[in-house]
């Protein structure tokens, strides 16, 4: 009997443990891409304090989360935006961003920028 009661404690122990570890998930962004999708491309992007992005446009869409520090973000026809630390974000493809610019003059902006490609097209173009 001692056997059976020591496995008995086990299993009790371990379906304890599991309970106390759950997987928790939060939605960032949820939205629709109107293109094929054959290739991607990720890039980390660090930007210097107080360095802004110049106006420019995706000719393919973007997906991006802040992974420290804050943006001033804005797409044409758009309010301004902050994106704080864990913020996800979106650029459509060929639609002109006016500002992508570090919110800190202190600290550095690093982001991860996901490139959804059908082809051979560039991650970015200047407006000039």
């Amino acid at each position: 009997m001692k056997p059976l009661i020591s496995v008995i404690l086990i299993l009790t122990s371990v379906v304890m443990m599991a309970q106390q570890k759950t997987i928790s998930r939060k939605e960032l962004l949820k939205t629709a891409i109107d293109q094929k999708v054959n290739s991607t491309e990720i890039q980390k992007i660090t930007m210097a304090a107080g360095q802004g992005a110049p106006e420019h446009l995706h000719p393919c869409p973007v997906l991006g989360i802040i992974n420290s520090g804050e943006a001033v973000f804005q797409i044409e026809g758009q309010q301004k935006v902050i994106l704080h630390e864990g913020d996800a974000f979106y650029e459509p493809k060929n639609v002109k961003i006016l500002h992508f610019d570090n919110a800190s003059a202190e600290k550095p902006l690093v982001f991860t920028a996901i490139y959804l490609k059908e082809g051979s097209e560039e991650n970015i173009k200047l407006i000039k």
